[in-house]
C-alpha cells in the first residue's frame, strides 16, 4: 500500500477543511507515535471516505508528544506505542484528564540489519549487550569482522522507551547510538550501512508490494536460550512467542462522544482491523480484546 500517497491525501484534505471544521468544533485531532502515524492516517482516510462530513487530522511527533498534548487538552486522541508512565498519570489527574486507553493493534518490534549481514538471528540478551555498547564487533555474535553501528530512536519516542525497558533492562543506551527521527529513517540508514543494526515497527518493513524492503534483513529473536522467532510470523507474534511484541495504544479523555467514539469503533471493527493487518501490524487479540471491552469497545 502506498503510505506516501495516503499521508499526502490526508494532509491535503486537512488543509482544505481544517479551518472551518475546527471553528465549528468538528475536527478530531490525533497526535503521537511515529510508529503508528502512517497506520492511523490511513484509518482516518478510510473513515472519512465512509463519513464525508467528518474530519480527522493525524500527526506524529512521538508517543510522549501525543500524551503531553492529550494532558494539555490540545488533542482528542493520543497515539502511543508504550504505556503511560506514572508521572503522566499524575499529570492527567492534575489537569482533570481521565485517561481511557484502548489497544488498536499489535506490533512485532523488529530488529533489522543490512541485507549483506550473514546473521539470521540474535538473542534478546545479545541485542541488549549490543545496544548497551558491551559488544561492538559483529564477530562477537558469530557475524563478520566488522564494527557494529547502532541506530535507534529519540527519547520522545515510545519505541525508544519500550526497547529500553524490555531489551536493555532499563539501562542506558550506548552513547554511540545514532538517534533517528523515525522508523523510516532507521530503515534507510540500515540499508546504507553494512555494519548497521536498528529497531523499527513491523509496519515499516515492507515495500508497496508487501515484500520486505530490499537492503534490509529482519532478524529472528530468541530469549533465554529458547528458539528464535520472527516478527514476520503472525501466529508467533499474536501468541506471544516472539519476544519483542507490544500493543499499540490510543488514549482519550473519559468517555468519547460523537466522531471520536465513532472513529474508534471503526478502528476496532472489521474494516479497521483489516487495515491494521494490511499495513503489516497484527489485529487485537486475547486479553487486549477484553481490555477494550472494559473501556467501552
Amino acid at each position: 500500500m502506498n503510505r506516501m500517497k495516503y499521508g499526502i491525501s490526508v494532509v491535503l484534505c486537512g488543509l482544505l477543511i481544517t479551518t472551518g471544521l475546527y471553528a465549528a468544533g468538528r475536527l478530531v485531532q490525533v497526535k503521537g507515535s511515529d510508529t503508528m502515524v502512517n497506520l492511523v492516517q490511513i484509518l482516518a482516510e478510510q473513515y472519512m471516505e465512509k463519513k464525508p462530513g467528518e474530519a480527522i487530522a493525524v500527526t506524529g511527533g512521538g508517543s510522549g508528544v501525543g500524551i503531553a498534548a492529550l494532558i494539555n487538552g490540545t488533542v482528542d486522541i493520543a497515539d502511543h506505542s508504550r504505556s503511560l508512565k506514572d508521572k503522566e498519570y499524575a499529570s492527567c489527574k492534575e489537569n482533570g484528564v481521565v485517561p481511557t486507553t484502548i489497544v488498536i493493534g499489535i506490533d512485532g518490534l523488529s530488529v533489522i540489519v543490512n541485507g549483506k549481514n550473514p546473521l539470521d538471528s540474535l538473542s534478546m540478551e545479545d541485542i541488549g549487550r549490543i545496544y548497551l555498547g558491551q559488544l561492538s564487533v559483529w564477530k562477537q555474535v558469530g557475524g563478520p569482522d566488522k564494527g557494529i553501528t547502532l541506530y535507534g530512536r529519540q527519547p520522545n519516542s515510545g519505541t525508544y522507551d519500550f526497547f529500553l525497558e524490555h531489551v536493555l533492562g532499563n539501562k542506558d543506551y550506548s552513547p554511540k547510538m545514532k538517534q533517528m527521527n523515525g522508523n523510516a529513517q532507521i530503515v534507510e540508514a540500515v540499508k546504507a550501512d553494512e555494519g548497521a543494526i536498528g529497531y523499527v515497527g513491523v509496519g515499516y518493513l515492507f515495500d508497496e508490494s508487501g515484500a520486505v524492503q530490499k537492503g534490509i534483513k529482519v532478524l529472528k529473536v530468541s530469549h533465554k536460550g529458547g528458539p528464535a522467532y520472527s516478527p514476520l510470523n503472525k501466529d508467533d507474534v499474536r501468541a506471544g512467542r516472539y519476544p519483542i511484541a507490544r500493543p499499540i495504544f490510543q488514549t482519550f479523555n473519559g468517555t468519547p462522544k460523537a466522531t471520536v467514539k465513532d472513529f474508534i469503533a471503526f478502528e476496532l471493527g472489521p474494516d479497521g482491523q483489516k487495515i491494521v493487518e494490511d499495513e503489516g501490524f497484527f489485529t487485537v487479540a486475547g486479553q487486549y480484546l477484553e481490555d477494550n471491552k472494559k473501556a467501552g469497545f
